[in-house]
């Protein structure tokens, strides 16, 4: 891209295809689709940017396709047998490392700053088949780092706030941006984690990932406890503001433990409550759950088969994604990743605690099982660390 690898999905990406033969990487079409939306787990949009790039894809330049207006026959020298056309994807080498983040944002109040509601992590083994997906804590106190283009001095705070104070401007008068908001986010917890680079980011709001759910026709969740909603009511509306206080008021919404499938809103508003057993750390683990099961959803055989419904999910994401994957393309990543299935996604969760002081509450930190996970981690050893601490496996 000649952005860099940074742009809002779209769902007419031009096309950069040259192959058509039956040997070419477009008899790999199918599979890819279903991939593109595998990279989905931190790259909601690959499916059909490559939908799009895929179809129609040709060698030559369409106005050298017309009829010469003269009538005269074109002249054509000795035909050279072409080179083969490179797979894409084909420079990227495990191991990746893909973050997401999560965003809270108020459609109705342009100067609202995002805030980091989910920060997932997707670590891809160097054979490109295997995967870690674990959580950092909304609230896990960090250091933030400098950041000259939104004039932030640095501090020691949530994790949270490092994509509000990235994403505002330096002079004040632009309202904030989310894409520039990244940039703090993957700084502070690279810093924290030990993770030199990544591989590829995307941010995703909220709304995003409800209309994501809902053009996939749902998501099948094992809902592991009894969950009441503090944002909806059982009709799907938004809970009224509490007038004596705050919070909110009026009937909630309950969603029981056991198999349920739930539309977009549904799973959404379950994955985002932390006011439960288990706190932050039960949320952590419903999010990664929710984006296993919307995987599952996409790479399920009937929805690989349907390229318009794959269309159709990318176009209900609308601009509600930003993605950057440092020059390298989502189909890239797409045929990169074309092996790896759900059931090989390990999904992990990170245990802390509360930090404070007095009875004035700080924020989180992860205990030393969970920071010693991230050193096992860059050090490629964890999968013995996990076989050794199988309590940190999420079960579904």
């Amino acid at each position: 891209m000649a952005d860099g690898g940074q742009h809002r999905a779209v769902a007419d990406e031009p096309d950069t295809s040259t192959d058509r033969t039956p040997g070419g990487w477009r008899s790999r079409r199918r599979i890819s689709w279903a991939a593109g939306i595998v990279v989905a787990v931190l790259l909601i949009a690959g499916a059909a940017v490559m939908t799009n790039a895929l179809r129609g894809s040709g060698t030559a330049d369409p106005a050298a396709l017309r009829p010469d207006p003269s009538g005269s026959a074109p002249a054509f020298g000795p035909t050279a047998t072409p080179s083969p056309t490179p797979e894409p994807g084909a420079g990227l080498t495990g191991p990746l490392n893909l973050l997401l983040v999560g965003v809270d944002t108020r459609i109705s109040d342009p100067d609202w700053e995002p805030h980091a509601d989910a920060v997932l992590i997707m670590h891809v083994t160097k054979e490109l088949d295997r995967a870690y997906l674990f959580s950092l804590p909304r609230d896990l106190v960090v250091d933030i780092p400098p950041f000259a283009k939104a004039k932030f001095g640095g501090q020691r705070t949530k994790l949270t706030h490092a994509m509000s104070y990235g994403s505002r401007s330096a002079d004040g008068k632009t309202k904030p941006s989310a894409t520039q908001g990244l940039e703090l986010v993957e700084t502070t917890v690279s810093r924290y984690t030990g993770i030199a680079a990544w591989d590829a980011s995307a941010v995703l709001t909220f709304d995003g990932f409800d209309n994501l759910v809902d053009a996939l026709g749902g998501v099948d969740l094992n809902i592991d406890q009894r969950v009441a909603s503090q944002h909806r009511q059982p009709n799907g509306e938004h809970r009224p503001g509490n007038a004596g206080g705050d919070g909110y008021a009026g009937p909630q919404m309950v969603y029981e433990q056991g198999q349920r499938h739930l539309n977009g809103w549904q799973a959404l508003d379950y994955s985002r409550q932390r006011y439960i057993t288990g706190g932050d750390y039960a949320r952590q683990r419903h999010q990664q759950q929710l984006i296993k099961a919307i995987i599952g959803r996409v790479v399920s055989e009937q929805l690989a088969r349907d390229p318009n419904r794959l269309e159709q999910v990318i176009r209900a994401l609308g601009e509600t994604l930003v993605f950057s994957g440092r020059g390298q393309r989502v189909i890239d990543f797409a045929f990169a990743l074309s092996g790896l299935r759900p059931e090989a996604i390990t999904l992990v969760g990170l245990p802390g605690a509360s930090v404070g002081k007095g009875g004035s509450y700080r924020g989180e930190q992860l205990t030393q099982a969970g920071t010693r996970f991230l050193t096992e981690l860059r050090a490629g050893r964890v999968d013995a660390y996990l076989a050794a601490n199988p309590k940190l496996v999420v079960t579904q």
